[in-house]
């Protein structure tokens, strides 16, 4: 096995610019998906219907204990805290080991006035995590009505 040694004489970060420069999207400064740890905060969608909102986010490769879903006076926080581990044999030796951890935390303000606190809930399935969060009645569309000309 051939191990490849890295540039490290005078100018040590000239190949990570480099491949920085190649690799990132240097016209997309909105691109907040994606962190300097090269870790992803997950992609949300978020969809009305007419009895409710529905936040579906992108995550692949977890289970739903993986997720802390925490509703306080209007704020949901989604919070994730993930340690991914290569276990090794005992007596071997590391020449380079990476460990990989992931966490993210996304909120979303819920007005009161709009949704039902109350009946808030979750479920992850196929990759996915859905979060319903019900409208109050007072806050659901009022059905298109023809009004008649007096």
């Amino acid at each position: 096995m051939a191990l490849i040694k890295s540039n490290s004489g005078l100018l040590p970060a000239f190949p990570r610019l480099f491949d920085d420069f190649f690799t990132k999207d240097l016209f997309d400064w909105n691109d907040r998906h994606f962190s300097t740890t090269n870790t992803t905060i997950p992609a949300v969608n978020i969809i009305e219907s007419k009895d409710a909102f529905m936040v579906e986010m992108a995550a692949p490769g977890m289970s739903k204990k993986d997720f802390n879903i925490e509703l306080e006076n209007e704020m949901l926080k989604i919070t994730s805290e993930k340690e991914f581990s290569n276990g090794l044999k005992e007596g071997d030796r590391y020449t380079r080991r990476e460990f990989s951890y992931q966490s993210f935390q996304r909120s979303f303000h819920l007005p009161k006035s709009i949704v039902d606190l109350e009946k808030v809930n979750a479920k992850y399935e196929d990759g996915v995590l859905r979060v319903m969060i019900p409208k109050r009645e007072e806050a659901k569309a009022l059905a298109p009505r023809i009004i008649a000309i007096k």
